[in-house]
């Protein structure tokens, strides 16, 4: 859970807020399979295209969703998710369809995402059923194996949901399946939406010819993709001080916010360590440490501080906040520092801003409207995306950013026989017959299929690298928060506290990352003693020293924690967009 938050009205996990859209209204239900398979018809023709199936093979998905419900019929049935395009898409319009093809009364709610953590936790601490089923963030994925309320998936489409399952559904279509699965290797989420924070940048001043002329007389290497940190603080020096202004307008050579407001704690928690090579190697998290700094151990979190094994507090993670800090005074606007990430969201759209590392894919939509600043007079845009660029710290193996990934989640609380009938919508909004016009809509791909699609191929102009990065083999290392995690709405919320006071200067980033190592480990100490959360519930090592952590990682063949390196900005690397592009596969991997 993180930028979205604001971005589409969201708020602190614990401030609570109100439904910022209210369900579309109740339908008559369905009184035949007859009727069911005529309104099926009409949504495919009307609505459900382009399609990856035929359209012979969307009316048999969809006959199956019309017969599969006929136990339902007539009945009403509430889901919940966060509030934004995607979702939008599916609250006004599949629940719908759903509701006309099936008979099914199909209410579909959209809350801001902190009230949704709150009604799940309150439905999970109380086994009232609140809803029936949930798109929850698939960063709760080791809250919910540890608390063991959730549904096992892998369980239920095989046991009491087997019926209920589309055999179509196609598991191994799903790009984000792996972030939803626990350490028992069972599927608990599965992902409805996902979109990445990657780089951000003016493909139109990067190929001016003076421009590159004058980036590589003062650094001595092209201008382009930045390969590494260095790079970025080199073009972002270069952009402000510089070139200083574009066209008769005064330009920026980075953008970033810094309030203290629950929004930078999303900043970080979705991965910015582990852009600066924080954690171990592993692919979706690292091990036994993760982009957090939590170890853990079989599926035991041990500790956050390094003292404790962790990494939350290592030379990593403190050289991410201070570049942050750094970056945050010398580069960008100075109104920046006092933003909210929803305030700053919109700024480079307005023109003055040269490049942004930590930028998300969810606001690609906002970004090719026509007549911006940034927006060609064709419509195609004046900037690009690209792949992150790495920290110092970051060895290959390592995860490289956030994605994130609203996931359908069931819980034991809810009793089985709505479990079902909510199944079957959720399904409904990820088959195959519906999912590639909802990834149009909101541009959050799931399924592989989709994102091959030829509809795709077309739209990719303009889109800005959306799609090549969708296609590239980089994208696998862009995860969620994963299992390390005990219990993250907890432990979320202490990160924009300690963050903040870095930023504000009330703290140095070593003394503010200390702090929240502490902060960390005394929630899963709490965690610990309650024994709340079974054989997989914290455990603390005791506390060393950091000496004899980092010669244990170096002993155990790990990264994490890093000793601090001796020098911390090698020389920048950049990679020329357009050639990047080229390099990655033109045609889909090949299905085990």
């Amino acid at each position: 859970m993180n930028v979205k938050d604001v971005v589409f009205g969201r708020r602190d996990v614990l401030l609570g807020s109100a439904a910022l859209l209210a369900a579309p209204a109740l339908l008559r239900p369905v009184h035949s399979l007859a009727q069911g398979t005529d309104a099926a018809r009409r949504w495919v023709e009307q609505e459900f295209q382009p399609s990856t199936l035929s359209r012979d093979q969307q009316m048999q998905e969809m006959e199956w969703f019309a017969r599969a419900a006929q136990p339902w019929r007539g009945q009403e049935i509430n889901v919940v998710s966060e509030t934004i395009t995607t979702h939008e898409y599916e609250a006004r319009t599949l629940a719908r369809a759903f509701s006309e093809i099936t008979g099914i009364n199909l209410r579909h709610d959209l809350l801001q995402e902190g009230d949704v953590v709150e009604k799940i936790q309150t439905q999970m601490q109380s086994g009232r059923n609140v809803y029936d089923a949930w798109v929850n963030d698939s960063d709760l994925i080791g809250t919910h194996f540890r608390y063991q309320q959730a549904v096992p998936l892998s369980d239920w489409m095989t046991g009491e949901g087997r019926d209920q399952t589309l055999p179509s559904l196609d598991i191994e279509d799903f790009i984000g399946r792996s972030f939803g699965t626990g350490p028992d290797n069972k599927l608990y989420q599965l992902p409805d939406q996902q979109f990445a924070n990657l780089y951000w940048f003016r493909y139109d001043w990067f190929t001016r010819p003076a421009i590159r002329d004058a980036f590589r007389k003062q650094f001595n290497y092209d201008l382009g993709v930045p390969v590494n940190w260095s790079a970025y603080e080199d073009i972002a020096e270069f952009f402000t001080n510089t070139v200083k202004e574009i066209d008769g307008v005064k330009v920026y050579g980075h953008m970033d916010y810094g309030k203290k407001d629950p929004s930078l704690g999303w900043r970080f928690t979705d991965a910015w360590l582990s852009m600066a090579g924080n954690g171990d190697r592993g692919i979706p998290n690292g091990k036994p440490v993760d982009e957090w700094g939590v170890r853990m151990e079989g599926c035991r979190p041990t500790g956050s501080s390094v003292e404790r094994g962790g990494d939350t507090n290592g030379p990593a993670a403190v050289y991410s906040v201070t570049k942050y800090v750094e970056w945050l005074k010398k580069y960008a606007p100075p109104e920046a520092a006092g933003m909210t990430f929803s305030e700053s969201g919109p700024v480079p759209a307005q023109g003055n801003i040269a490049q942004q590392i930590f930028w998300y894919t969810a606001f690609t939509a906002d970004m090719v409207k026509p007549g911006l600043p940034v927006v060609n007079a064709d419509n195609t845009p004046k900037w690009r995306m690209a792949p992150s660029p790495k920290g110092s710290y970051w060895k290959e193996g390592m995860k490289l950013g956030y994605q994130d990934c609203g996931s359908w989640t069931l819980l034991k609380s809810t009793p089985v026989d709505r479990r079902r009938a909510a199944w079957l919508y959720a399904q409904f909004c990820v088959a195959k017959s519906t999912s590639l016009k909802k990834s149009h809509v909101g541009l959050t791909f799931i399924r592989e299929s989709d994102i091959w699609h030829s509809s795709f191929s077309e739209r990719a102009p303009l889109l800005g690298g959306l799609i090549e990065f969708y296609r590239s083999p980089a994208r696998v290392q862009w995860t969620p928060t994963g299992n390390n995690i005990p219990d993250y709405p907890r432990l979320a919320q202490l990160w924009w506290q300690n963050i903040g006071d870095a930023s504000s200067g009330a703290k140095t980033p070593q003394a503010a990352m200390d702090s929240l190592a502490a902060a960390q480990d005394s929630v899963m100490e709490r965690l610990q003693r309650a024994n709340v959360q079974g054989d997989c519930g914290p455990r603390l090592n005791p506390r060393g020293s950091a000496e004899e952590w980092y010669a244990r990682a170096e002993k155990d063949g790990n990264i994490a924690p890093q000793r601090k390196l001796a020098n911390e900005k090698p020389q920048g690397e950049t990679v020329d967009y357009d050639t990047l592009i080229r390099s990655w596969p033109a045609t889909p991997p090949k299905r085990a």
